[in-house]
């Protein structure tokens, strides 16, 4: 299994009232729950993993925190991993919920066939509330089903389990396919202001799609239609552009050069500048001045 269990949970006037129903899969371990809890009864819950919650009664009357500030308990929440999340009982209240405590390297795995594995990352580290459920509480009745009586295979379950991590995760529209699409004019303008603004230090493949306002992903594969260079090529060959220019043009010694335009040290642009021009930058400055 590469589900490891890593929960702690500590409450206060909530009860069980019936055993818990769960299953184990390869990657996620499901746990249905019915509890009954006071007014006044509270919760305190942290994962190693990140987990998907979804609740079969209307949560409104509970208060929960996290990260962000307090709010009403939607019908269905997304936890990262390392998480806490604490809940307060405004009045007493029966309820039940499905538990899906997932392996965070899989579902990074599983999410990065549709998205950058960065991406991937990101949305797994972003908690999601959701007060509307009609579309997927179908789902996760069947896999309470399939915890009771688990009469089919395990594709089954797990599948049903993907299926409500991903109507639940915030991971937006699928972009189509960038084919040869390209930057327009005003777009490489943009983006050659802002890295000549910064100084010629490197900017994050973030800091360059957000520019122009593209996702990371469509604006990497539509920067190298448009250039024939990937942003790190392109990037890297404009600021050894302009280490030739500070080298001829000023008495800045290698090392400030260096500094100014963000490369660790004297040694990085030596590498990087004799890897692009062919010599060193101070047998260059030599030659040229």
């Amino acid at each position: 299994m590469s589900y490891r269990h890593d929960f702690t949970g500590h409450t206060t006037n909530l009860r069980p009232i019936a055993p818990v129903e769960w299953r184990q899969l390869e990657h996620v371990l499901l746990a249905h729950w019915q509890t009954a809890g006071s007014s006044g009864a509270t919760g305190h819950y942290v994962s190693a993993n990140p987990r998907l919650s979804i609740f079969f009664n209307d949560m409104s009357s509970v208060s929960a925190i996290s990260e962000a500030a307090p709010r009403k308990l939607a019908r269905a929440i997304f936890v990262p991993a390392g998480m806490t999340l604490d809940t307060s009982f405004s009045k007493p209240l029966t309820f039940a919920h499905l538990d899906i405590h997932i392996d965070h390297a899989w579902a990074v795995r599983f999410l990065s066939a549709g998205v950058t594995r960065q991406r991937a990352v990101e949305i797994l580290d972003r908690p999601v509330d959701r007060s509307d459920i009609t579309e997927i509480e179908p789902m996760a009745r069947a896999l309470v089903g399939e915890i009771r009586d688990p009469r089919r295979h395990d594709l089954f379950a797990s599948s049903l389990a993907t299926c409500l991590l991903s109507g639940v995760l915030d991971i937006g529209t699928a972009e189509p396919d960038p084919g040869n699409a390209r930057l327009t004019a005003a777009q490489m303008r943009k983006v050659a202001r802002r890295f000549e603004t910064g100084g010629g230090r490197r900017l994050s493949l973030s800091e360059m799609a957000q520019t122009v306002g593209l996702s990371e992903s469509w604006f990497s594969q539509v920067f190298r239609n448009t250039t024939g260079k990937t942003p790190h090529q392109w990037q890297l060959e404009n600021r050894v552009g302009q280490a030739r220019d500070l080298l001829v043009g000023s008495d800045l010694s290698v090392a400030d050069i260096a500094d100014r335009l963000g490369f660790s040290d004297q040694s990085h642009l030596t590498r990087t500048f004799r890897r692009h021009v062919g010599e060193t930058p101070a047998s260059w400055r030599r030659r040229n001045r």
